[in-house]
């Protein structure tokens, strides 16, 4: 192996126990707080936290063998389930973000019908959508024989290996791609614009009453009025921030991919092992990052898995207290003895 494929394996590794970690802790919460799961889009990231653990346990320990025995790791059957689990579940990843989107602009932008138009029976019925948009095409994909080991990648993918089907191919591949990523990211930009806008309104008029309530209270102390003025535009930055990093780290790990997927059609530019390999690795840590962005670092996740934590130690704690008496009494009796 080189310099270069130990980078690779070790980003890869360490990519698969930080992505199982999260995920795990997300589910956990899920499991435990009977609030989150009361909430609708608490089955949004339940579906996103699945296809997140499955592409943990199965594509990723084949890309990682794939890198370092720069072959097909296991049988053909293997790596056709691989491949076609690896199509459907990043399908579903995608439509899964855009859905929590969706729910945050109907949150958001009509807040007073949320309840009405956001049930448990409707997000049942997009989680219906997305799994049979999502099983679709690596059911296409799967009978046509375009599931198999590529080399570039180090993955078990698409992959067509007949020539005489290259045209078919390229137009399945495309119609792939642009009804899942970009109709996914057309859908998070038009929600989360519309949701940025209706956040950057609210703090417009609280930004007024506090320049208001500023000019009527004159023996406000500087520091206060500091204080407020700073608020202000934490405020007016903290939804900005939010919405750049949902759209931005949907960008940044799926385009690279995407894109190296769409150009490898063409037979004349050439493309390198290494970055196919690194494109890949970009797309897996959006399995890494989702569950920070939207669960373990918003207030009700975080909560939660403290909780679960001290829970967990509080037991510990208790347990080795017992131990620690009982050894404590049998000591004493030792020496009565």
């Amino acid at each position: 192996m080189s310099i270069w494929e130990v980078i690779l394996a070790f980003v890869v590794v360490v990519l698969m126990l930080v992505a199982l970690l999260a995920n795990v802790l997300v589910l956990m919460c899920f499991l435990y707080s009977a609030d989150i799961r009361k909430q609708v889009p608490g089955l949004f990231i339940l579906n996103l936290t699945f296809c997140n653990l499955l592409m943990t346990v199965s594509n990723m320990p084949l890309t990682l063998a794939g890198i370092i025995y720069k072959s097909q790791p296991g049988g053909d059957q293997i790596c056709h389930i691989v491949g076609f689990l690896e199509t459907f579940l990043t399908t579903n990843s995608m439509l899964s973000m855009a859905a929590l989107s969706i729910d945050r602009w109907i949150a958001v932008v009509f807040p007073l019908s949320y309840h009405s138009k956001m049930r448990y029976r409707d997000a049942a019925l997009i989680l219906s959508y997305t799994w049979l948009h999502s099983v679709s095409f690596p059911i296409v994909a799967a009978s046509l024989s375009w599931v198999g080991f590529h080399h570039l990648y180090a993955s078990c993918t698409l992959y067509n290996k007949r020539p005489e089907d290259r045209t078919q191919f390229v137009i399945f591949t495309g119609v792939f791609h642009t009804l899942s990523f970009l109709l996914s990211l057309i859908v998070l930009c038009f929600t989360y614009l519309k949701v940025l806008k209706v956040a950057r309104f609210h703090c417009k008029r609280i930004d007024v009453i506090t320049m208001q309530t500023l000019v009527l209270l004159v023996d406000i102390h500087p520091s206060v009025r500091e204080r407020c003025l700073e608020e202000q535009k934490r405020r007016r930055q903290r939804a900005t921030k939010k919405i750049s990093t949902f759209i931005g780290t949907f960008i940044l790990c799926f385009t690279p991919y995407v894109i190296t997927r769409l150009v490898e059609l063409s037979s004349v530019v050439h493309i390198s092992s290494h970055w196919g390999i690194i494109s890949k690795c970009l797309a897996y840590s959006k399995v890494v990052s989702d569950p920070f962005v939207y669960s373990l670092l918003r207030h009700q996740y975080k909560k939660t898995w403290k909780d679960i934590i001290n829970k967990i130690l509080k037991r510990s704690s208790i347990n080795s207290s017992a131990l620690t008496g009982k050894s404590h009494n049998r000591n004493i009796l030792q020496r009565n003895e």
